[in-house]
């Protein structure tokens, strides 16, 4: 089985495979291979429901910072109609140059114009991906587009960002598009984080995207803010919910507000691919991401497959370009053989523009010392 995720900014999850299906056709020649892409909610996800028949529908969103951009998400027109928005594609990260990350004024609001949009198109069941985000505001622009009024102490609808909600006074919530009632909302969580904390969407996320130290602490003030005064609003208060951090603070809006259930993204994109029936007889699962850090144990794609080819009874070998040591302990504990890709001589900009090599070579190097594996696929060695 090969299963792994993108390597961020080298190659996508079909790439991936692809390299190290290569690899391991190099030494395993009669082995049979089954390729699964996979995803844990971040960019790919919609690929995933559109490789398994979903219809694509594309409309011009508004962009993490205003600008229009085109995203696409899935629809599946079935007994009830469901739809798998992927919120990278409207408020993400890779949308933006890194000069213009901007935390601060980052908006959700494309988030909820492609929510509305799977509305309008009559879906009754919405997965919202919930990775790569380029937002720090708690969903409060996904709100926005859907309806909702978020207000100072003047009555009047403050700005778009994270950093506005400082001056939160009060929510109107009785211009909410009224077709939410009834639709069953799930948040595909890569992490399991809560809204506040050190875990959290400020504290622990906010500097990838472009914050600084002074930035994180007024993010965290400001989510602070929003909790407080949608808990007064809602009489709920979800901020300590599993997930509620994830995309910035995006599944804490889905819970509090149209009470979505937050699960791991990649368990529900391995269900939809059948990653634990293809799994049934396999020997080895050989996955893989671009990074395997302390957010690879809080919920995303190598754990998650490792775990199901575990069950499955396969040993697992993960990938990635770059391995934290503690991250590579933990994985080992659970049977996982890590196995980094860089080549020391190489620089990074080198290596990420060559990583479909690398990691073919390194598939390759793995499973010839795995074992060699005749016609009739006994594989002899480990």
């Amino acid at each position: 089985m090969v299963a792994p995720d993108k390597f961020k900014g080298s190659l996508t999850a079909q790439d991936a495979a692809l390299a190290i299906e290569r690899g391991i056709r190099s030494a395993w020649p009669n082995r049979e291979v089954v390729r699964l892409p996979m995803a844990d909610g971040g960019e790919g996800t919609v690929d995933v429901f559109l490789a398994s028949g979903w219809e694509r529908v594309s409309t011009r969103v508004r962009g993490p910072l205003g600008d229009d951009v085109d995203a696409a998400f899935a629809l599946s027109r079935a007994s009830e109609p469901r739809a798998v928005v992927e919120m990278a594609a409207a408020s993400g990260l890779a949308l933006l140059q890194r000069a213009r990350y901007d935390p601060l004024r980052a908006s959700t609001f494309g988030t909820g114009e492609l929510v509305r949009e799977a509305l309008a198109r009559g879906a009754r069941g919405v997965i919202v991906g919930l990775g790569g985000s380029a937002t720090c505001d708690g969903g409060a622009g996904f709100l926005t587009a859907l309806g909702a009024r978020l207000l100072d102490e003047d009555g009047r609808d403050i700005e778009p960002g994270g950093a506005a909600l400082e001056r939160l006074a009060s929510i109107d919530l009785r211009g909410l598009d009224a077709r939410l009632r009834g639709v069953r909302f799930v948040g595909a969580a890569d992490v399991d984080a809560p809204l506040l904390g050190a875990r959290g969407a400020s504290l622990c996320f906010a500097r990838q995207k472009g914050a600084s130290p002074a930035d994180v602490a007024r993010l965290e003030r400001a989510l602070a803010r929003f909790a407080d005064v949608a808990a007064a609003s809602l009489g709920v208060d979800a901020r300590d919910d599993t997930g509620t951090g994830a995309a910035g603070g995006l599944g804490f809006a889905l819970r509090a507000f149209v009470g979505a259930s937050l699960e791991p993204g990649v368990e529900i994109v391995a269900d939809a691919r059948d990653l634990s029936g293809l799994l049934e007889g396999a020997s080895w699962c050989f996955t893989g991401e671009g990074s395997l850090d302390a957010q690879t144990l809080a919920g995303k794609t190598v754990l998650g497959v490792a775990a199901r080819a575990r069950a499955a009874g396969a040993r697992t070998v993960a990938f990635a370009g770059r391995v934290e040591r503690p991250a590579a302990v933990a994985l080992a504990e659970l049977g996982v053989r890590v196995v980094p890709i860089a080549e020391p001589s190489l620089a990074l900009a080198e290596s990420i523009a060559r990583g479909g090599e690398l990691l073919e070579r390194a598939a390759a190097r793995i499973a010839r010392e795995l074992g060699t594996v005749d016609g009739s696929g006994y594989e002899a060695g480990s």
